[in-house]
């Protein structure tokens, strides 16, 4: 009896896992990405072919480790590229490109911090998450956009890309994403998860709609929102966003957090990112 009980016991978290995957595959279109907690859970249980690909970057330097996800469909598909938060590549931003391609595009999250790590390493050689958030933080955003030009040139000759592509970006990257759009001129759409705004000088070159969606308690990325609405109207470009009653900076990663409203904040804001690259993708 105890060494049946003993087998249960061990066979439990394989059903579980199981059980979690069929959950969240079951709608395509409107599972939400997880929370943190449950990330690595979702990338074993998934379906979908993910890997990790070296991106050319320059001549004779260290190249681009990336993350890419291909979704299951006949047709050629877009590509999205994923730009890190602050804390570089972790399982959450891989799970994270994970629903995006159960939605039917092309998944690439690259490492920013490819080369900066120890003998050469990403953000998988860094000894921990302060490390990694001061080696973002001296990454200038010419530097990451050169970055995001390798992969942009990398996803329009994947054999099953239709040669559309967006950026969606977290925190750093969120910001990032946003500059993105004012730099490069073949950029289809821009995503900005609780980023800040580029200045009206930056601006001024903006091509991709822009999609922002923010926490009204992270007052300090809030700020730089209605500057930068006024000065894209004046441009005539595009710029859509929405601000989500008390959920906080991180929001779609924390789901757990704020007594629910990050939670109702991801579940209005994922919808929202989905329909937007559907529509200019």
């Amino acid at each position: 009896m105890k060494k049946a009980l003993r087998e249960l016991l061990c066979v439990i978290p394989f059903f579980l896992t199981v059980l979690f995957a069929q959950k969240n595959d079951a709608t395509p279109g409107s599972s939400l990405p997880p929370g943190e907690d449950d990330a690595l859970t979702v990338l074993n249980a998934s379906s979908r072919h993910g890997e990790w690909i070296d991106i050319p970057y320059g001549s004779g330097s260290i190249p681009l480790r990336a993350w890419i996800v291909y979704p299951e469909r006949k047709e050629k598909a877009p590509v999205v590229i994923i730009i890190h938060e602050i804390f570089g590549v972790s399982d959450w931003i891989r799970s994270v490109a994970d629903r995006l391609a159960q939605d039917g595009f092309i998944a690439v999250a690259p490492d920013y911090l490819s080369g900066f790590g120890p003998n050469g390493g990403g953000t998988e050689s860094i000894v921990s998450r302060d490390s990694v958030v001061r080696l973002i933080r001296s990454l200038s955003p010419e530097e990451s956009y050169k970055r995001t030009d390798a992969v942009f040139e990398y996803a329009a000759k994947i054999p099953s890309a239709n040669g559309k592509c967006a950026t969606v970006g977290f925190c750093w990257g969120g910001t990032r994403s946003f500059g993105y759009a004012c730099v490069q001129p073949k950029l289809k759409a821009a995503v900005v998860y609780y980023g800040t705004s580029p200045d009206a000088q930056e601006l001024s070159s903006l091509g991709a709609p822009v999609l922002g969606l923010y926490g009204a308690d992270d007052a300090r990325v809030v700020a730089t929102v209605e500057p930068a609405s006024l000065e894209i109207k004046k441009l005539a470009k595009k710029y859509e966003y929405e601000i989500y009653e008390g959920a906080g900076h991180g929001f779609l990663r924390q789901q757990s957090g704020r007594d629910g409203s990050n939670l109702r904040a991801s579940e209005k804001a994922w919808p929202r990112t989905l329909e937007f690259l559907k529509k200019h993708l």
